[in-house]
């Protein structure tokens, strides 16, 4: 992919605070981290903007975080 990076974009995306590109860019972050817990972390990320902003990604979103047992 060309153009700037992931951190990058998330950082442009909370400016006007964009709840749907930081639902997609932090769903995009978990799925390339190198380990459950930092998957976890920006999933966790994910969801949070997904429930604020009525995505329909945060049922999904939900199920990945239960899934690796981030739900007490």
């Amino acid at each position: 992919m060309s153009g700037p990076g992931l951190d990058a974009r998330l950082i442009a995306a909370h400016d006007p605070m964009n709840k749907p590109a930081l639902v997609r860019l932090y769903t995009e972050a978990a799925d390339s981290a190198n380990d459950i817990d930092a998957s976890c972390f920006f999933l966790t990320h994910a969801y949070v903007f997904a429930l604020d902003a009525g995505h329909p990604d945060a049922r999904t979103l939900h199920a990945r975080l239960k899934a690796h047992g981030r739900e007490s």
